[in-house]
């Protein structure tokens, strides 16, 4: 590369002073995303439940840990002040933190499970945004990438989840919507929507030879997905490579949606 086109590449990745927030930044994606933004230059405030993870993920990577239950919805209004008070207004908000409270068939969901699975998926990260937006206004740009699932998009046979898939198919609509609404104040809105890789929610599905067949059977790539796959589409939105790019859900899940 030319010493030009070797700037320009930097540039579009470059992320120096910029604030960031990262939920579910405790183990696996989350907190995949924040030392990548973080190695980029920004200033990253982490957000989990386990304030334990948190703090050393924040000392290793020069950031802010902020322990918040975000399934709880008064809970997570606090998040957005207490990272603009320390770090400064935050320009980037990613929001990884999601989980499953049931394994039950669609007919037999509790409703509580039903209602913590919405509050944690979608409610939160919807939340996030109003809190950050006035924030992204203020310094004239802003972008927000929610991390929802190919289970949004498509149903999996074997695996319930009506509630889960109903969270991350709300955040696609939640990103259209944002995206054309906050345009004009040049905040860009979008989702990454992985496919099967190895996370928490996941792992018993890796541990059983029967079903790792099943999705090395159904993922034309031929390799197994992992966490930094779906880190380089979140980086390319946080920064000025994706200036151009908003209201979209990027599927990263290695073919599984285009059989």
């Amino acid at each position: 590369m030319t010493p030009d086109g070797d700037a320009f590449a930097r540039r579009m990745f470059d992320l120096d002073d910029r604030v960031a927030i990262v939920t579910g930044a405790s183990s696996g994606l989350g907190a995949s995303v924040a030392r990548a933004l973080a190695s980029l230059g920004a200033r990253v405030a982490v957000v989990a439940r386990r304030h334990d993870r948190l703090a050393g993920l924040a000392k290793e990577i020069d950031g802010l840990a902020v322990a918040c239950d975000l399934s709880d919805p008064e809970r997570a209004g606090s998040v957005v002040p207490a990272v603009a008070a320390d770090l400064g207004p935050p320009e980037i908000l990613v929001n990884a933190a999601g989980g499953m409270f049931t394994e039950e068939r669609a007919e037999d969901e509790p409703l509580d499970a039903v209602r913590r699975t919405l509050d944690l998926n979608l409610v939160a990260p919807f939340l996030l945004a109003q809190a950050a937006f006035p924030h992204m206004r203020a310094v004239g740009r802003g972008a927000i990438v929610n991390v929802s699932s190919i289970s949004g998009r498509v149903g999996i046979p074997g695996i319930p989840q009506a509630s889960y898939a109903a969270s991350k198919a709300g955040l696609s609509g939640l990103t259209a919507e944002l995206a054309v609404q906050w345009a004009r104040h040049s905040i860009r809105v979008n989702t990454v929507a992985p496919g099967f890789f190895r996370s928490e929610i996941t792992g018993p599905l890796y541990e059983s030879e029967r079903a790792a067949a099943y999705l090395r059977r159904n993922t034309p790539l031929p390799k197994e997905g992992d966490a930094d796959d779906i880190v380089g589409a979140v980086v390319w939105l946080a920064g000025d490579a994706g200036s151009y790019v908003t209201g979209q859900t990027i599927v990263v899940d290695g073919g599984w949606t285009a059989r």
